[in-house]
């Protein structure tokens, strides 16, 4: 008998079922519980929510073995401990309403039923106000038992022979110590967004993290998590931060640029440990100029913003969010950064000089009379002083360049970084009266590129070249800013011809290369004529100043934000600066060192090493086996 089109549609629609419960729920945990940290990621966040002030973790091998929480929170009585047992069953939002601006930590109702699902798991807990607690345990998602008993208040998950029903799963997992160091991450990361909340960690017995509850700041925890490698922090936002005209505060402490801690930026949004790349980028960029590389960020982040603002419902693990405005999050976080490094540089002037802040110049207040910035210099030794930074005393300006006819001054370019210096540099604009001498007082030079110095409590090694190189580079910066960059005029102009991709470069980034120095103009077909040179460069040969702002501006990204400017201007600097190996008098080493001490910005050269080490009294000592 044939089928008719209804029987044939019947049996179409039969192929389409209805999920098993424990099946369901095993799917859910592939997405929910990637690995044993996911675990212990879902059971921390359960425990903060459930309002502890205290969560003990105990974990066997891997985490597959045996994962262990206790917490002291709210506790649930029988209903709820079963209840949290279902798909879709959650303390944390009631309404459509809440969803939009979640406040917890978890919310989706599925960790519990997958977690279980995929393991041995035992609850037991108790509410405050009961005298008897509940025990349920279910094995591989089947209930088992449940049973009242004695308990604490609060709530133990354990949580056994995770992935033993679906061994697949545990083929892709790693060695026993990279998933121990995952879990380790989670307890840090919930460490820092709770400073006050008291967290330990045992691993096969043997304790590896242990915070008292209520006793640390977050920066005594930033300290705590990080080590003494971190060095001195840079602190963001002040406390809590002040918020930007968007209503988003950021605040945190971040790692110094040449930290000898393995740099780690985690990042926080209103609480929860997330990964954004935008958050990190504007970090990043926050920093550019301080940091080496192919080195990263590190420290806590936190940003705090209207809930109805951000979605923390787009990953299943809750491990990223999005904004509903990505670009006002950016901002605030580059120019929280950008202010904290800007302040932190005022931190290590006072440590390394032990100069008082600075202050504000009242308006139409004359600045006060600059101070030598160190002891009295000796002798100066007669010798050619330096090009493009030569002290007051430092000898006779070196004769003019053949190429050049005239260097035209610019009113943003300080004279100890022409040729010829005339008087002791003014303060700049803005910056406030001058500090007065601090304790330093320079004992000679090493190996000809590095400059010692004595302090109150140690020894000071600054390295001449990069502090040089950040001094001009800081210059140029201002004076490309203004369109005021120095140019040397040349007596012979240099005709050049150029190719198809050099000539493109020309016409789309004219006005930036104008703005860097370079005098270029049309001299028919592919020939350019260069009549000028920026100030900085007149020595070295037209060709090689050309070819070093064209390989920057045909990099990947070229021009955006004037992120290709900014490398053209830190490659001029490199080249003008004192180069390492070059001899300094000591008037000439003074005079550096004077110019570090008025700078705003001193503490990394552009590409990010540092300027300066310190030496305290106590390590000195314990060189010597004097401690």
């Amino acid at each position: 008998m044939a089928q008719t089109p209804h029987a044939e549609r019947a049996v179409t629609l039969s192929r389409i079922r209805i999920l098993p419960e424990n099946l369901a729920n095993q799917i859910a945990a592939g997405e929910v519980v990637e690995r044993p940290a996911s675990v212990v990621k879902e059971l921390l966040e359960n425990a903060i929510d459930a309002g502890a002030s205290r969560i003990d973790l105990q974990v066997e091998g891997d985490g597959t073995r045996l994962i262990r929480v206790v917490d002291d929170g709210a506790g649930m009585d029988e209903d709820d401990a079963l209840l949290c047992l279902e798909r879709h069953a959650t303390s944390k939002i009631a309404s459509l309403s809440e969803l939009g601006a979640i406040r917890t930590l978890g919310f989706r109702g599925e960790a519990v039923p997958s977690i279980a699902s995929v393991s041995r798991m035992r609850i037991t807990t108790r509410p405050a106000g009961r005298d008897l607690g509940t025990q349920v345990d279910i094995r591989f998602g089947r209930m088992v038992k449940v049973h009242e008993m004695g308990t604490s208040a609060g709530a133990i998950f354990e949580v056994s022979d995770l992935f033993g029903n679906v061994p697949a799963r545990r083929k892709f997992l790693k060695a026993t110590r990279t998933e121990l160091a995952h879990i380790e991450e989670v307890v840090k990361n919930y460490a820092l967004a709770r400073p006050e909340l008291g967290i330990s960690l045992q691993v096969d017995g043997r304790e590896l993290i242990r915070l008292p509850a209520g006793s640390d700041s977050l920066q005594g925890r930033v300290m705590r998590l990080f080590g003494r490698g971190a060095g001195s922090l840079v602190e963001v936002g002040g406390g809590k931060g002040a918020e930007s005209g968007a209503g988003i505060a950021v605040f945190g402490f971040l790692l110094p640029p040449d930290s000898a801690t393995a740099a780690r930026l985690r990042i926080f949004v209103n609480g929860r440990a997330v990964q954004d790349r935008a958050i990190a980028h504007a970090v990043a960029e926050g920093l550019q100029n301080y940091l080496m590389k192919g080195r990263g960020p590190g420290g806590a982040l936190f940003v705090v913003m209207p809930a109805a603002e951000v979605d923390v419902n787009v990953h299943p693990a809750k491990s990223e969010v999005r904004f509903a405005k990505p670009a006002q999050v950016h901002q605030a976080v580059l120019d929280a950064v950008q202010a904290a490094m800007a302040r932190h540089q005022q931190v290590l002037r006072q440590e390394i000089f032990r100069l008082p802040e600075r202050r504000e110049s009242v308006a139409g207040e004359a600045p006060a009379a600059l101070s030598p910035p160190l002891s009295p210099p000796s002798s100066p030794v007669s010798r050619e002083p330096l090009p493009f930074y030569r002290a007051a005393t430092a000898g006779p300006a070196p004769a003019a360049s053949p190429l050049t006819a005239k260097c035209e001054e610019d009113p943003l370019l300080p004279d100890v970084f022409l040729p010829s210096a005339g008087s002791r540099p003014q303060p700049e604009a803005g910056e406030g009266n001058s500090p007065q001498p601090g304790s330093l007082r320079y004992l000679g030079q090493v190996l000809d590129t590095y400059l010692l110095c004595a302090t109150d409590d140690g020894l000071l090694v600054v390295d001449q070249h990069a502090a040089h190189e950040r001094l001009l580079f800081e210059k140029l910066k201002k004076q490309f800013s203004a369109k005021q960059i120095a140019r040397q005029t040349l007596l012979f102009p240099k005709v050049v011809e150029c190719g198809p991709e050099e000539l493109q470069i020309l016409r789309q980034h004219a006005e930036e290369i104008a703005a860097l120095g370079l005098a270029i103009e049309d001299f028919g077909g592919a020939s350019r004529v260069i009549k000028a040179v920026p100030a900085v460069l007149g020595r070295f040969p037209v060709e090689e100043v050309l070819a070093g702002v064209m390989a920057r501006f045909s990099e990947p990204g070229s021009g955006k934000g004037g992120v290709r400017a900014e490398e053209v201007l830190s490659d001029m600097a490199c080249k003008a600066a004192i180069r390492a190996g070059q001899s300094l008098n000591a008037t000439e080493a003074e005079a550096l060192l004077g110019e570090m001490q008025r700078a705003a910005v001193f503490s990394h050269c552009p590409h990010g090493r540092p300027v300066a080490r310190s030496f305290s009294e106590p390590e000195l000592k314990k060189w010597f086996y004097r401690s």
